[in-house]
């Protein structure tokens, strides 16, 4: 059978790609594969289940728990929570596995299940490889008192507030006026009432979900709203979700844009400040701002780099017992308190930060780091494969970094995501950077032309 498993789940357009049938099926799989522990022991796994906010995580969550419930796992239904969310009540619950019914930040139509392992892990290829197996294998059927039960798990959003707020450690927000969009999506209620008891005056935009509006004009992917309201309403800063809340981006008093970047750069030297940064170090992708690598050099804090996608920003901290790391999008992830990308988390301890310092979201990000111009061009119909091989496409890649002379840096990577080569060039100028990308742009088309 065809790959189902893509760099966060398995995703695509509802009633089309992800069907009910898919669903059960993808679920009863992972019940066989991901229950191992709990059988071998003579008990039944338990499972927790959540979704955002689109109206197709009705069928497909439906789906989901009658597919585990059939293939003897216990089913906890945590309603429409956070992704990160339902990561914790893994862990919190002690459960044997996870799964979350999203697409995160893309259009409504589109949905996904991606699943959690035991301890609220993400799922490491091998064991991704091994459900899609247990898909076309037979198994014996499950009856009588071995058949799962499927419950409500009213106190889901409670159990996730507390935690977070447990993570300030007593630290209040009191005297900060903060503007929430939430994307329509997942943490349409969580948020709020997150930032409200921790002693912030929240003012929300993008709460309303029905069913279709997720992600619709407003999140961490259409920060225009949230930039109005944070200046109409003279507020501190903003926080941005997406659809599932794995992201946080934000808007200082001004209404600029603090990106993924910037937040990690002020939360990394706040933590170093504190004994908390564990090794020194941060780890981030190599799609990070030049400007981050300096301005972590000048703290005298180590930058690990990973490959594109937050799963591996997940294993290098882990790999290297690290707490801080993320994703120039707002994928932030404090491992001390989370198991993935935590965006309410990440807006608290970023908004925390602003009430230590004592200074504005604005002047610590414009002290955090100096943004090199960095100009990304996507190249199409051409064959991906070959980007590490072509000779002369290398030589142009060496001359391009010659001529920048170690102000600015050049990265050609195929896309995870679509049929195309990225072309990322930074450079001390805008113009400088657009120039060097768009000449790489043309030796990729010739070059690796299909």
């Amino acid at each position: 059978m065809a790959r189902l498993f893509g760099t966060d789940g398995v995703r695509g357009l509802a009633g089309v790609d992800i069907t009910a049938d898919l669903a059960l099926n993808l679920s009863r799989a992972a019940a066989f594969v991901l229950g191992d522990s709990a059988r071998a022991q003579g008990r039944h796994a338990t499972a927790v289940i959540a979704r955002d906010s689109r109206v197709s995580g009705d069928f497909i969550g439906a789906a989901v728990a009658a597919g585990l419930a059939s293939a003897g796992v216990h089913v906890l239904d945590a309603g429409v929570v956070p992704t990160p969310a339902a990561a914790y009540l893994v862990a919190d619950l002690r459960a044997d596995f996870g799964v979350m019914i999203s697409a995160s930040h893309n259009p409504a139509a589109d949905n996904g299940i991606k699943f959690f392992a035991v301890g609220g892990e993400k799922l490491s290829d091998e064991l991704q490889n091994r459900i899609e197996a247990a898909m076309d294998q037979e198994h014996l059927p499950v009856t009588g008192r071995d058949v799962g039960n499927i419950s409500v798990l009213a106190d889901a959003e409670e159990r996730y507030t507390q935690h977070l707020l447990s993570t300030l450690h007593g630290q209040s927000l009191k005297g900060l006026r903060i503007v929430l969009d939430c994307a329509h999506g997942a943490a349409s209620q969580v948020s709020p009432a997150v930032f409200a008891q921790a002693g912030a005056e929240v003012v929300v935009i993008g709460n309303s979900p029905d069913g279709f509006n997720i992600n619709d004009g407003v999140g961490s992917t259409h920060l225009a709203q949230l930039q109005q309201k944070v200046v109409a309403t003279g507020a501190d800063l903003g926080i941005a979700h997406d659809g599932d809340a794995d992201r946080c981006l934000a808007i200082d008093g001004a209404g600029r844009v603090v990106d993924g970047d910037k937040i990690m750069a002020i939360l990394a030297v706040a933590m170093n400040e504190r004994g908390e940064l564990a090794k020194n170090t941060l780890a981030t992708t190599v799609m990070s701002n030049l400007g981050l690598k300096l301005a972590m050099q000048r703290n005298g804090i180590e930058l690990v780099q990973t490959a594109v996608g937050d799963r591996y920003v997940l294993q290098a901290l882990a790999e290297g017992g690290y707490t801080l790391g993320g994703e120039q999008s707002g994928h932030v992830v404090m491992s001390e308190y989370a198991t993935t990308g935590d965006g309410v988390l990440t807006g608290l301890h970023l908004a925390a930060e602003v009430v230590r310092s004592g200074k504005s979201l604005g002047e610590l990000a414009d002290a955090s780091m100096t943004v090199y111009p960095q100009i990304l061009v996507n190249v199409s119909g051409v064959d991906c494969a070959k980007v590490a091989s072509d000779e002369q496409l290398a030589r142009a890649v060496a001359e391009a970094e010659a001529e920048l002379a170690g102000k600015g840096r050049v990265l050609l990577r195929p896309s995870g995501t679509e049929p195309c080569v990225r072309v990322m060039v930074e450079a001390a100028t805008a113009e400088k950077a657009e120039t060097i990308a768009n000449q790489l742009a043309e030796v990729v088309k010739t070059r690796l032309a299909v």
